[in-house]
């Protein structure tokens, strides 16, 4: 099989699976002429779309050097070149990790980064492009959310356990992709049976399939049977225990196991084309194997998760301030956590030594000589991120994938009202937002947004009333709606 035509299935079914190249992976032995069809409508394909486990943001990490990395990045994100090559490097690594024989290959640890920068500069834009490029759990947490054991706040210990929730879910959105197939037919098998019974022939089972499969019931009612949600209760720590060791316990998940009540199911009524999809969703939960979900979902946190951990600078001064916790004590909290621990979640044990860390911060107030030595240690790449200057302004308005010009032309266009940006009104944009960073508090890409809003504030209200038409945004639109920022920048503190 070929590096393009490689894909990762896993079995979440607890039945047999085979694949072939150029095969998508099934659990199924149906007939292929009368039940694996092509829906383009819906999305599901009988070859292999069904299966794919990654979007087309992810790419096969064999083919992905730090080039390629960087380059993927750059779709989204404009400058930055230090700490694109340093993330790109960082995962990188993690391959050729892979490829080390053991034992040596259990002494290799991540090389945890510092991102030093302003805010708004894409320090969290590119620790969280990177998660989504590598498929890999991915969590975003900021340092001040932590206290020191023995004071009422989260223990650090809640990072890897959000971690896991989060592996759960990404590898749930795999399982269901790679049993989409065989969702599908069950969840048809089962409208159909509602349509004309479970006694009808089955020549009057094949006539309706084929109608329901060429969209001809969509908007009728069928009534199904469902398994009753759960009333999920909030999680908590057991209190009384330091850094909760013995995990999260829910409630309702264990009075339900007591009393039988995730079997209870309801009749609903609803149209067929939401029917489809509700029993999609419950014929895949119902093929997955928990278990092997839960597995797959701690050993990809274990050797491929990424946590981002924002706003370490407010935890770096030394000093105590009088009337509030210590913030040298969570320092040291996070320290087993970065040189390598065993953390209980409700899932299992989970360890950290393989985990990559990406720390940020403005360090405005303090500087990374100011955390603890240990943990400096553990943070050995250091990245300066750059202000933004006037000419990446301009070019994070105009050149990535999902920019803010794109965003705002898009959502006129449901109104079908057509939006131009001129070059020499996105370049006065860019001029003022630059201005009122340097002048006021600089706050990055994020004051593009503020500007932004109220130069297009007028047009997004009465959008609805003009019809077909279009609004040209040259520099001289642009400024006679912000000419009250450029001439007062002292009241620019209140406006944006």
């Amino acid at each position: 099989m070929s590096s393009k035509q490689k894909t990762l299935c896993t079995n979440f079914s607890n039945q047999p699976i085979t694949l072939s190249e150029g095969r998508s992976c099934s659990s199924d032995t149906y007939d292929e002429k009368n039940d694996l069809y092509k829906d383009t409508k819906s999305g599901f394909d009988s070859n292999d779309s069904d299966v794919q486990v990654n979007d087309s943001t992810q790419v096969l990490l064999d083919d992905l050097p730090p080039q390629k990395i960087v380059k993927e990045l750059d779709r989204f994100i404009i400058g930055q070149d230090d700490a694109k090559r340093a993330v790109a490097i960082a995962l990188r690594n993690r391959w050729r990790r892979n490829q080390v024989p053991f034992p040596l290959r259990d002494e290799i640890i991540p090389k945890n980064i510092l991102m030093i920068g302003h805010t708004g500069v894409g320090k969290t834009e590119i620790a969280r492009r990177l998660a989504k490029l590598a498929g890999a759990p991915f969590i975003k947490i900021e340092a001040t959310k932590f206290t020191e054991i023995g004071y009422v706040g989260r223990d650090v210990d809640s990072i890897i356990r959000d971690l896991v929730d989060a592996a759960i879910v990404l590898v749930k959105e795999k399982a269901r992709k790679a049993l989409a197939k065989k969702a599908l037919i069950l969840a048809e098998k089962t409208i159909v049976n509602s349509m004309v019974g479970e006694d009808a022939t089955e020549e009057s089972k094949k006539i309706f399939r084929e109608r329901l499969r060429n969209k001809e019931f969509e908007d009728g009612e069928v009534s199904i049977n469902v398994r009753e949600s759960k009333s999920m209760l909030p999680t908590f720590d057991i209190p009384g225990m330091p850094g909760g060791q013995v995990g999260v316990m829910n409630v309702t998940e264990i009075m339900g196991k007591v009393f039988n009540g995730s079997k209870k199911t309801k009749t609903i009524t609803v149209k067929v084309k939401e029917a489809r999809e509700i029993l999609i969703n419950e014929e895949s939960e119902r093929l997955m194997d928990e278990d092997k979900i839960i597995k797959e979902a701690i050993d990809l946190v274990s050797n491929d998760g990424i946590v981002f951990l924002d706003e370490i600078d407010k935890i770096a001064a030394r000093t105590e301030v009088k009337g509030e916790v210590n913030r040298e004590g969570v320092q040291r909290d996070l320290l087993p956590l970065l040189e390598g621990t065993t953390v209980t979640t409700k899932y299992g044990h989970v360890k950290t030594d393989y985990i990559l860390f990406i720390a940020s911060g403005a360090f405005h107030q303090s500087k990374p000589s100011d955390l603890l030595p240990e943990l400096q240690g553990r943070l050995p790449i250091r990245v300066e991120l750059k202000a933004l200057t006037q000419e990446d302004l301009i070019r994070i308005l105009k050149e990535p994938e999902s920019s803010l010009l794109k965003q705002y032309i898009a959502l006129m266009k449901t109104e079908n009202v057509t939006l131009k940006f001129t070059d020499d009104g996105i370049k006065t944009i860019a001029e003022i937002a630059f201005t009122v960073n340097r002048q006021v508090e600089n706050i990055g890409a994020r004051r593009l947004h503020t500007v932004m809003e109220k130069l297009l504030d007028e047009i997004s209200f009465i959008a609805s009333e003009k019809n077909s038409e279009e609004f040209i945004i040259d520099s001289k639109y642009v400024k006679d709606k912000l000419e009250s920022i450029s001439k007062q920048l002292d009241l620019s503190k209140f406006i944006l």
